[in-house]
């Protein structure tokens, strides 16, 4: 398993999934938290905030839901779909964007920095829409193994942040990935097909997936299915 850190077992967190405070996010520690169902999640205001949900939001690749007019857009090809051409503006708009809802971003400074290194070493990536030449949408997250942990998504055109996540789908479909961690229940991972399961199944999948050889290193365009 990847680093040196010791967590405390997520059994041990609490109610809400709070599991431990504190630490550092440097690479290793990090790829120690991910392998084991954990995740920083915390507010430039506080200390880091260490996760481990129960239930836990989790997507499998065979299951991603397609609506009708999305599967339209994604056989008329309206979005050029890249992997890993510009993972820093993908995080720079996920942490900058405005949601409904929501005041604030949880993706302070100190992790954005955390994820591009992560991108740098060969773990974290993007996929990203284009429309008419430019970044429309897209999304991030973290790879070890035969698990992909999503970590945020963004559109400024309708449908954007879909198309990369039905891209992603089919690259880890076409890699045997096991699983997307996509870590707390929403409506809408819900209408894409993700689910709730419980904390110890999570961690029994993750077991098994963090131990299998992954596509490694950064992610090149080849990678994407020619045909949709």
């Amino acid at each position: 398993m990847p680093g040196h850190i010791i967590f405390p077992h997520p059994s041990t967190a609490d109610p809400d999934g709070l599991l431990a405070i504190g630490g550092n996010l440097e690479v290793n520690t990090l790829l120690a938290a991910y392998s084991q169902g954990i995740f920083p999640w915390y507010n430039d205001d506080s200390p880091i905030l260490w996760w481990s949900p129960d239930p836990r939001m989790v997507l499998f690749p065979g299951k991603l839901k397609v609506s009708s007019s999305l599967g339209q857009k994604i056989r008329k090809k309206v979005f050029e779909v890249k992997l890993d051409a510009n993972f820093e503006k993908v995080i720079n708009y996920c942490a900058t964007l405005e949601r409904k809802g929501q005041q604030g971003t949880w993706i302070t400074e100190d992790m954005k920095q955390a994820y591009i290194n992560l991108h740098k070493a060969g773990y974290a990536h993007s996929v990203e829409t284009y429309y008419n030449g430019s970044l429309a949408g897209g999304l991030y997250g973290v790879s070890i193994g035969k698990a992909f942990f999503g970590e945020s998504m963004f559109r400024l055109v309708s449908d954007a942040s879909k198309v990369a996540l039905y891209y992603l789908v089919k690259v880890l479909k076409n890699n045997d990935y096991l699983i997307i961690d996509v870590q707390q229940s929403t409506r809408h991972l819900k209408s894409l097909g993700a689910c709730e399961i419980t904390r110890a199944q999570f961690l029994k999948i993750l077991e098994k997936a963090v131990n299998l050889k992954g596509i490694e290193g950064i992610w090149h365009n080849s990678l994407i299915p020619d045909h949709p």
